[in-house]
């Protein structure tokens, strides 16, 4: 029988004994093999060019030089390989920043075996992995992004809130009704309300027309 393809691994953690307890795990699995280890992002950066791995299984916050400066290099250069972060930092700074620079998935270093092997192997697959609790964060973030108002959006619903109609903000802003009226429907759609007074109440609630 052909043996199944192996999925080749380099390990980037600052703490020798964390990248020892990494291979063994990860190479106990069978079909997960790591072929290099660095213990810092300039390191890790020259070793992944050499190695080609399938896999980065990256730390962020190390001594030598952080993971997120080696993931923007990486993509840079545009390695064939994914980058995988395994960290114990959860903030949304730390999150956003690995996964903008290019990381394909996010763990926390407090992942059952199971879950590390089967987020090694979606990321080789080219598959978003993130951990429960990153994810939440992540989908908190977009929803927060979602709710800010374009600048125009902001002007329109400050006139509302003053009880103007929408013909007197077309005059004020020298626009149609027409458009008045499709901006105050994107202002409902990010603001999830369904008319001017719960816009404005939502507004005034998140600040987005000052205290």
């Amino acid at each position: 029988m052909t043996e199944p393809m192996r999925i080749s691994i380099v390990l980037v953690d600052d703490h020798p004994v964390v990248r020892d307890g990494l291979r063994g795990m990860l190479e106990s699995a069978g079909d997960l093999a790591v072929v290099g280890e660095a213990s810092d992002g300039p390191a890790a950066v020259e070793l992944v060019a050499r190695a080609d791995p399938d896999v980065v299984l990256m730390d962020l916050r190390m001594p030598g030089g952080s993971g997120v400066d080696a993931i923007t290099e990486l993509t840079r250069r545009r390695i064939r390989g994914h980058v995988l972060v395994l960290t114990t930092y959860d903030t949304d700074r730390d999150i956003m920043a690995a996964l903008e620079a290019g990381a394909t998935g996010y763990l926390l270093k407090d992942a059952r075996r199971e879950e590390l092997f089967a987020g090694v192997r979606a990321t080789a697959r080219g598959e978003s992995v993130l951990s429960p609790s990153v994810a939440t964060r992540v989908v908190s973030r977009v929803r927060a992004d979602t709710t800010e108002l374009s600048d125009r959006e902001g002007e329109v619903l400050r006139l509302v809130a003053r009880g103007r109609s929408n013909r007197e903000i077309a005059r004020t802003l020298f626009v149609s009704e027409a458009t008045v009226k499709t901006h105050l429907t994107h202002v409902y759609e990010k603001l999830g309300v369904g008319d001017r007074a719960a816009a404005v109440a939502v507004a005034y609630e998140r600040r987005l027309l000052g205290d």
